[in-house]
């Protein structure tokens, strides 16, 4: 086991914890830490040397069921417009994160509902999740178990737009079983999102700024909408090799385009020992087909940025930028950095007559350059923690 010592230490670590949580493999013995030399960190941010540049790092479908937009209250009861008592949104996917862990299962959101005459709470809001973990062995990706759940409930407060993770009936959490050697944990979500205002009136203007090459490039967003991460934690697993995490900073919607931009979301975490902290910036621009009006196809394009600020480019490299528009500059994917890129697909059935959507068939190509599989799957469950703000209109 002398690779455990090596400058490949993580990437081995991090393999034979999901073989070990599989069941794929017996216990190894490991050389002690003491004994091993300090592992650097990569261009990535954390881990080894272990990072990954691959098409399709999180990949698989997504379909959405809008019954509240559909499924209207019609017993005169509560207040005109809303949906009917216990109808839920209704988010159904298969997703493949970071090659060897697969997420499968649903989310359901229903909506906070009000008497009509008296405005006294009928029903209370909430994100519900039930969603099975299984592991690939690496070396046969056609060998899958399954391995725990991600269960629970997030509260949400629809007059301030807030999810407190941590504040569901059944508290929100990742529970792995018990595989071969491998013992069980139970780790919780905490923390808070902040959604997109429900009064788009106080919404102010905000400046983005991207140094490409020797020039700075800004864009500016007139109705800036922040979904903010109020020391949001992030639950363990599947394996020890993916810790608990603590995100703070801001996605924001810019209401005038569809796309979302982020000057600094922080994710904070233990690994191997240490202290890691990566810095997500960028962009995630909403693109839409010609014909959407009718065939109902858009994407987003996904331009996020791995400690951009560790990472700069040399002048030269950054030459390739410097002939572009200042708007083309800053959407431009720039590879000498560790990014995701790819895209969301999305073809949506509109309710009738109008362009909001009844239904969404989603299919996701999100690719790695140069991350850890720690960045890949902390940035996969902040998204899925965010899967209602960022699928509303």
């Amino acid at each position: 086991m002398e690779q455990l010592a090596s400058g490949r230490g993580l990437r081995n670590v991090a393999v034979l914890a999901v073989l070990l949580i599989a069941g794929f493999v017996s216990t190894p013995t490991l050389v002690r830490a003491a004994d091993a030399p300090a592992t650097p960190a990569p261009a990535g941010g954390a881990g080894g040397d272990a990072t990954v540049t691959e098409d399709d790092i999180i990949a698989g479908n997504m379909t959405i069921d809008f019954r509240t937009r559909t499924n209207l209250d019609s017993s005169g009861d509560l207040k005109e417009n809303s949906a009917a008592i216990g109808t839920q949104d209704k988010y159904t996917f298969g997703l493949s994160v970071a090659k060897t862990t697969e997420f499968t299962g649903d989310i359901v959101r229903q909506p906070k509902l009000y008497s009509r005459t008296l405005g006294r709470t009928k029903q209370n809001a909430k994100l519900a999740y039930n969603v099975n973990i299984a592991v690939l062995n690496p070396k046969d990706l056609k060998q899958k178990k399954n391995v725990g759940k991600w269960v629970g409930e997030a509260a949400i407060d629809p007059n301030t737009g807030v999810y407190n993770l941590g504040g569901g009936e059944s508290p929100l959490r990742i529970a792995i079983d018990a595989v071969g050697r491998a013992p069980s944990f139970t780790d919780r979500f905490g923390g808070r999102l902040v959604g997109k205002a429900e009064k788009k009136e106080s919404l102010t203007s905000q400046t983005y700024n991207r140094i490409v090459g020797n020039k700075t490039v800004s864009i500016t967003v007139n109705k800036a909408d922040p979904m903010r991460f109020e020391q949001l934690e992030i639950a363990k697993g599947p394996a020890e090799v993916y810790p608990h995490t603590f995100v703070n900073g801001r996605l924001d919607y810019d209401y005038e385009t569809g796309n979302w931009f982020t000057d600094g979301i922080r994710f904070k975490y233990q690994l191997d020992g240490k202290d890691m902290e990566d810095v997500v910036t960028g962009s995630i621009k909403w693109v839409e087909d010609a014909d959407r009006a009718t065939n109902g196809k858009g994407k987003y394009e996904f331009n996020l940025r791995f400690n951009e600020e560790k990472n700069k480019p040399a002048s030269s490299e950054a030459a390739a930028f410097e002939k572009m528009s200042s708007e083309d500059a800053f959407f431009a994917v720039d590879n000498s950095v560790p990014t995701l890129t790819g895209t969301i697909e999305y073809v949506d059935t509109f309710i009738s007559g109008g362009t909001t959507p009844s239904s969404s068939k989603i299919t996701y190509h999100l690719n790695a350059n140069k991350l850890t599989k720690q960045q890949v799957v902390n940035f996969f469950k902040l998204w899925m923690t965010c899967v209602g703000p960022t699928n509303d209109e």
